[in-house]
């Protein structure tokens, strides 16, 4: 999927485009359904997003719950702009996919990116960040 675009009725920002973005606000939902958005740094992988985070936030333990998640191009703050919204499921992934996940985001945000990445594994442990695989939702579903 990476490069489709995802139907007129989403916007024409396609996958790629979208894993070129500085910052995606990643959109989880609580068990009533309410959407929770947090923007984040993300990386292309193939034919998915993938995410670093703390596996004790509050969009991991929704995630266990529900893996459908929207994704869409935000600032620092997570103030969109009228960015085109894209659907998709995502799921935390083990110790070896979140190794890669590391390596991708720190290549992705360069200096910054990986003094961040190793500096919170020597400082916090490797068990203390994990990462999450998002798969863009088939258009029309």
């Amino acid at each position: 999927m990476c490069g489709r675009g995802f139907g007129p009725y989403r916007g024409d920002m396609t996958w790629n485009e979208l894993a070129q973005q500085k910052y995606v606000l990643l959109t989880t939902y609580k068990k009533d359904g309410t959407p929770v958005g947090a923007p984040v740094w993300v990386a292309p992988d193939g034919d998915r997003l993938v995410v670093w985070t703390n596996p004790k936030s509050w969009k991991v333990k929704r995630l266990h719950r529900n893996a459908a998640v929207t994704v869409q191009a935000c600032d620092a703050r997570g103030r969109t702009s009228g960015s085109p919204v894209s659907a998709g499921t995502a799921r935390v992934l083990d110790g070896d996919g979140t190794e890669r996940v590391r390596d991708l985001i720190a290549h992705k945000y360069g200096v910054i990116g990986t003094l961040l990445i190793r500096g919170h594994k020597l400082i916090f442990g490797k068990d203390r960040s994990v990462g999450l695989a998002i798969t863009a939702q088939p258009a029309g579903q």
